[in-house]
Formats: structure tokens, sequence, C-alpha cells
């Protein structure tokens, strides 16, 4: 799903979208990783590779605890950024290891989206965690289909494979793990976690598709992702020409591989703005769209209903598909993402 343009900016941030190209990455590695944080240099001789060859070509230091990485990714055939937010009391040479949570951002946004628009910083700070964001692109977290050939960009592969072993190898990261996502990357995160049974600990989605095949709900992806400039048909395939491939990416046909798994899911239903939201006209994308994801995401909670699956919801009414409705979902569920991983308390 498209992520419409937040009312929050933070000046020290990245204020706008993809920034790719521009803001490289500077500490290229040479002979290994440089320091994160304060404190003597603690390199190390030759990242590790992910088992497919990705790597790890740069490191910048964005805060005392919050490192921007470069990834070389076979997966997705170019190198993309990660941002990655480390506890207070994390060291290169630590034998330790941390809980993870992994942060996946919307549509027509990047790795920089949730420390451009959340506190998370401030959030991930309070407990013993290791935050990972990211890029997402507009990929859909998934394996592009590509009419049947596969091939790049392969997101999931790059997500679930890729960055978890980069970030275990490299940055001490452990195998508890929780992911939470907005709009796109919250279907993402519910995607990833039914496909990936046991991979995560707890699945949040703010706003995401959690039933892919409900009435309309194809023609609407497939409108987003064509004005994303993208080839729509080459994600998931033809609808109902390609239905498995759907099927196998849907949350809502996913569901019982959800048994186990801790689940959110919010969303908005009213199509009228809610507190923090612009002063929009009652045709705005965002007001109209969330209309579409809430009863989307009604769809989902009754079949988890069927099946008995636990999970928590929260279907409220007034809300924008838009960053203020999320950063209170987002700051709501918080503590109960460091549970589920057994985060302590800094």
């Amino acid at each position: 799903m498209h992520t419409t343009p937040t009312v929050r900016r933070r000046p020290h941030r990245v204020t706008w979208r993809r920034s790719l190209a521009s803001g490289a990455i500077t500490a290229v590695l040479a002979a290994g990783l440089g320091a994160v944080g304060t404190g003597p240099a603690q390199a190390l001789a030759g990242p590790a590779r992910a088992d497919d060859g990705a790597r790890i070509t740069a490191e910048k230091k964005i805060a005392s605890h919050e490192v921007d990485i470069a990834i070389a990714s076979p997966a997705l055939g170019k190198t993309v950024k990660t941002r990655i937010l480390l506890p207070k009391n994390w060291t290169r040479n630590a034998t330790a290891t941390w809980p993870v949570l992994y942060a996946y951002h919307g549509g027509q946004d990047d790795y920089t989206s949730w420390t451009r628009n959340t506190d998370i910083e401030a959030w991930a700070a309070k407990y013993n965690v290791i935050v990972v964001m990211p890029e997402g692109d507009n990929g859909s977290y998934t394996d592009w289909y590509n009419y049947g050939k596969g091939g790049t960009p392969k997101w999931e592969t790059f997500h679930t494979a890729e960055v978890r072993q980069l970030m275990e190898r490299n940055y001490h990261a452990g195998a508890v793990r929780a992911a939470i996502g907005n709009s796109s990357g919250g279907a993402g995160a519910m995607s990833y976690a039914a496909r990936h049974p046991g991979m995560f600990k707890y699945a949040a989605s703010l706003s995401g598709i959690l039933s892919m095949r409900s009435i309309g709900i194809p023609a609407l992806l497939m409108f987003t992702n064509a004005g994303n400039g993208q080839d729509p048909f080459a994600i998931w395939g033809v609808p109902w020409s390609d239905d498995a491939n759907w099927a196998a990416h849907d949350p809502y046909s996913l569901a019982p591989k959800l048994r186990g798994t801790g689940l959110f899911f919010s969303a908005g239903t009213t199509g009228r703005p809610g507190p923090g939201d612009p002063d929009v006209a009652p045709w705005d994308i965002g007001l109209l769209s969330e209309i579409a994801v809430g009863a989307n995401n009604k769809d989902f909670q009754r079949r988890l209903d069927e099946l008995k699956i636990p999970y928590t919801a929260h279907i409220y009414g007034d809300g924008r598909h838009n960053w203020p409705a999320w950063v209170r979902e987002a700051s709501g569920v918080w503590p109960t993402l460091m549970k589920s991983i057994g985060a302590r308390r800094a």
C-alpha cells in the first residue's frame, strides 16, 4: 500500500522519501567495520557474509547507538541500505546476543521512515534490544513472480535471509525476533510470519492489507503498484490467473500457519481524520484507502476467529492512512513486542 505523506517532520532527519542516491555512506569498509558508539575502535576482521554472498560494504555512524549500513545484495541485484539501533550495552566484541525487532516501512518510503516519523530511538533505548529497519523500496515484501520466471528483486529473501544473517553474524542479533510494519510493511510482517513459522515471536501490522484476495483488493494493489511506476503483474502475478501465487503470500490464506505467533493488527474504518491527522477533503486518498484497509482487516479478523487463533486487534474508527495513527498504534504495542522477545528494560 501507498504510504501517504506524514504531517510530522523532524528537521534533523532526512525530510523526504528516497535517498539511496544521495547522502551515501562515507565510511567504506576496507579491512572491516569500524567502531560503533564511543570508545576505541573495535574493527571486525572482514564482515561475515550471508549464505548467498550478500555483504556489508559500508557503515556510517548516525548517532551513538545508531548506524546505517550498505548491503550488496544478490537477492536484489543492487546495493541498498539498512538502519540499525543498538542497545546501550552493545559492543562489537560481545559474546552475548540481543533480541531483535524488525521494523518494515510502507510504500513510497525507505529505511529512514521509522526514525523520521516516530520516536523509535527513544522507545528502543529503554530496552536491551536491537532494532533493524531495512530498505523495502516499493517491493511489496515478496520475491517477485516475474511471470513465473522468478529472479530479482527478491525482497523476501533479502529481508528474511540476507539481512537476518548479516545482523546475526556481524551485530550479535539473536534468534528471538519480532516484526512490526506500517501499510505494506505491516502486510509484509504478517506474511513473513506466516511463510516462515517460528521466525518471529510476534508480528504487528499497522494498516496493512491482510487479506489480499478480498473483493476489490487485487485491483487496489494493482492500481497502487502501477502508480509506483511498476509492472503490477510482475509482483505476485495476474490476479485469478496466478491465484496460487497470490494465495501463497496472502496472510488470510496462510492464517493457519500463524498459530503460535503473537499477533497484533490495527486499522481505521470510518474514512474520517483522527487525532493529529491533517484537515483534508473527504475524498483524500489517505482517508478513502483506510476504509478499504479497515474492512480488509475485519476479514482477516473473522478468519482468525474461525480458526480460533489468538490475536489482539484494534479496529478503530477515525484515522487516516498516515503516521499520526501509526505512531499511536506502534507506541501502544511496543511493550508487548518487547515482552514477546524477552527484551529487558535498560
